[in-house]
């Protein structure tokens, strides 16, 4: 088999150790080292002593990122998927391991996994912690929810947003002690539309001393939630508006041209797959690489499955909650493709769908740097205007009409 690299190494990462074997015309040597800081340059140090070009990684929890970012323009690191990389056959040890890997990796039968620039994963850092803090607060909310439900205040039913400022008002007075629904209902804002005598009756409930100081508590925790939000949604913005490349705050503002597609989730867009579409051969493996596209499972002429993989989780949820937001529109092309596929293979797997045809626009958006251009409601009716017909005819057709059908001459 052909040697692509003279001279490689495989690195079997874990918690404490890195096992390495570097293979230098045709010779193997293992080395063993440790996580911290100091081993790993001089890890780095041996791997450019020796001449080193391409390491390989396998991708195993979060052990191998400060690996990474210590080699990381030092030699050309691959990082590959645990998946795709058969173990040898026979007794298994870190050192056969990452022997494994050098031999693959020499004679060029690895495959790299994808890893944005240094100032993307920044952004992406950012993104993903913001995203734990909105999970944090909806637990919270939903916490209060049922919180207050087992006292019986039934502020939730006559009230749409229990914790928003008129809410939280009431829940403040009941969590310090307040028993006189009167006085607690007046502390509700002007633009709030519940009825004040439904308003009275949900806030006499049944609150123990023990539930009231868990309410304080929970609300003392949603206002800190936030305002870490707060912070982070605007070291974001600083983020994006300092990022060492000028294209990233453009990409944002173009990728909220597309409906569905917020300034919050073009952040989170571009935190995952960055902003650089070269890395991507086509929109169809950037769809496959995110988990948007059927699967592909077929043995003996007979199809298997097209479940869909687990791609990015980040991404996919991202995509699905814009479909969602797109399906909702007014006169969109994105609007129409749900509905129309909703009638044959309902709402999850046209939200799927529509989600796939939202990343293929970003693709295209971020590989031609240009805005969003609508195809318009009727675009599918423009263009299977036989279909149409043959389906509106069959069902005139399934109603007792027999149908003839002329058409009528284009005026000029």
């Amino acid at each position: 088999m052909e040697v692509i690299h003279s001279c490689c190494g495989g690195l079997d990462v874990h918690a404490k150790t890195v096992v390495v074997c570097l293979i230098k015309r045709g010779k193997k040597e293992t080395r063993t080292f440790s996580t911290m800081t100091d081993d790993l340059l001089a890890l780095s140090d041996w791997l450019v002593e020796e001449e080193c070009t391409h390491v390989a990684i396998e991708s195993t929890g979060v052990y191998w990122k400060p690996v990474f970012n210590i080699l990381e323009g030092v030699v050309e690191v691959i990082l590959v998927n645990a998946r795709h990389v058969k173990a040898v056959p026979g007794r298994k040890t870190d050192v056969k391991d990452c022997e494994w890997l050098a031999d693959l990796l020499r004679h060029g039968l690895l495959r790299a996994s994808f890893i944005p620039p240094a100032h993307i994963r920044e952004l992406r850092e950012l993104v993903r912690y913001r995203q734990s803090l909105v999970k944090e607060q909806t637990a919270v909310a939903n916490r209060t929810q049922k919180l207050i439900e087992s006292g019986n205040i039934k502020l939730g039913q006559v009230v749409s947003d229990v914790l928003g400022v008129s809410g939280r008002d009431m829940l403040r007075a009941l969590a310090a002690g307040e028993a006189n629904a009167v006085e607690m209902a007046q502390l509700a804002r002007p633009q709030l539309k519940a009825k004040p005598t439904e308003l009275r009756r949900s806030l006499e409930g049944r609150l123990t001393p023990a539930q009231r100081w868990v309410l304080g508590e929970l609300l003392a925790r949603h206002e800190e939630l936030e305002a870490a939000l707060a912070r982070v949604k605007e070291q974001i913005r600083r983020q994006i508006a300092e990022s060492s490349d000028p294209f990233v705050a453009e990409a944002v503002q173009l990728l909220d041209t597309i409906p569905g597609v917020a300034e919050k989730a073009a952040e989170t867009i571009i935190a995952e797959i960055g902003v650089d579409m070269s890395r991507f051969p086509s929109a169809g493996h950037l769809a496959s690489w995110a988990g948007m596209c059927p699967g592909n499972n077929e043995s003996a002429g007979k199809r298997r499955s097209g479940k869909t993989n687990k791609g990015n989780p980040y991404l996919r949820t991202a995509l699905t909650q814009m479909a969602w937001a797109a399906s909702h529109s007014k006169g969109t092309y994105l609007a129409a493709q749900f509905h129309r596929l909703i009638r044959r293979m309902g709402k999850k797997k046209a939200l799927i769908a529509v989600g796939h045809s939202i990343l293929v626009i970003i693709y295209h958006i971020l590989s031609k740097r240009v805005g969003y251009q609508d195809l318009g409601e009727d675009y599918f009716d423009r263009h299977n205007t036989d279909v149409q017909r043959r389906r509106l005819i069959r069902r005139l057709e399934s109603l007792g009409l027999k149908v003839t059908a002329e058409e009528i001459p284009q005026v000029a």
